[in-house]
């Protein structure tokens, strides 16, 4: 039997537009969502971060006043050698890494993992842990993060590292599997108050209602096209674009074809709603 292809994951390149290139783009920011398309990920837009070495990034959401409130996620860049032996400088942050292209090495409290092409780790808060680039072409991956919200009497969860190759993608009910969800949690293991899937669409698949729902959500596009709508507009997307939608934005999406629709999928879930400051 012949084996499965490896999934594709589409993974920003930087450069700069041409002189001669219009400007005009499918870039968007409002109160309710923003569209950042992979042509916006250029050199120039790129950030740097202290104790990382031979390693830029493209910062695609963070917390800010009417932008993302709960996470942030980067599109990291790591080339041959370089990475970081500090990695996470917030003792209560917790963090996803999903590595797309090249080969990465993660220690997470001295254990060694070796990530391959959808390799998934998940680090929890106050992990000493690593990051270093053991292959001969750069690495790339999304590194998600997030302020753990600690309850009494509930653990925080161990961290694991796990591949998407591994993990069967649940069907959805009643589409015969043309919207699935890779899901690298349990969703009824309470520890976690953080959500990173992939949503998978085969062509001509869809959320056929609008889905609005408490949790605010980070959509990185790894492969394909659809047309999603977001709030009161349907808005074309494709592989290497990003979408932030704030709590109760109206989302639905049509799978365009002709490969998949498929997305990295951030959101907040399984706690209360903070109603004051001192409430975490």
């Amino acid at each position: 039997m012949a084996s499965e292809p490896a999934p594709y994951y589409y993974a920003p390149r930087g450069g700069l537009p041409g002189q001669r290139d219009l400007t005009t783009d499918r870039a968007v920011f409002t109160e309710a969502y923003a569209v950042l398309p992979r042509r916006t990920m250029t050199d120039i837009v790129t950030s740097y971060l202290p104790f990382w070495e031979d390693t830029r990034l493209w910062v695609i959401a963070r917390p800010l006043s009417g932008f993302a409130e709960t996470f942030s996620q980067y599109i990291v860049e790591v080339s041959p050698r370089g990475g970081s032996d500090k990695p996470e400088l917030d003792p209560a942050a917790e963090g996803v890494v999903f590595l797309v292209e090249g080969d990465l090495t993660v220690t997470i409290e001295g254990e060694k993992h070796e990530l391959a092409p959808g390799g998934y780790a998940f680090v929890p808060p106050g992990t000493t842990w690593a990051v270093r680039n053991t292959g001969d072409r750069a690495a790339r991956f999304h590194w998600i993060r997030k302020a753990y919200q600690r309850v009494e009497g509930i653990e925080v969860p161990e961290a694991f590292v796990t591949n998407e190759r591994d993990i069967e993608p649940i069907p959805m009910p009643d589409t015969d599997g043309a919207w699935t969800t890779t899901r690298f949690v349990d969703t009824s293991d309470i520890r976690h108050d953080m959500h990173v899937n992939i949503v998978n669409f085969q062509p001509g698949g869809a959320i056929p209602f609008p889905e609005t729902h408490v949790m605010e959500h980070g959509l990185y596009v790894l492969e394909g096209k659809a047309v999603y709508l977001l709030n009161n507009d349907w808005v074309e997307v494709q592989e290497g674009d990003f979408m932030w939608l704030r709590a109760f934005c109206p989302q639905a999406c049509y799978a365009g074809g002709p490969g998949p629709f498929r997305y990295l999928l951030y959101k907040d879930v399984n706690r209360h709603a903070a109603l004051s400051r001192s409430f975490v």
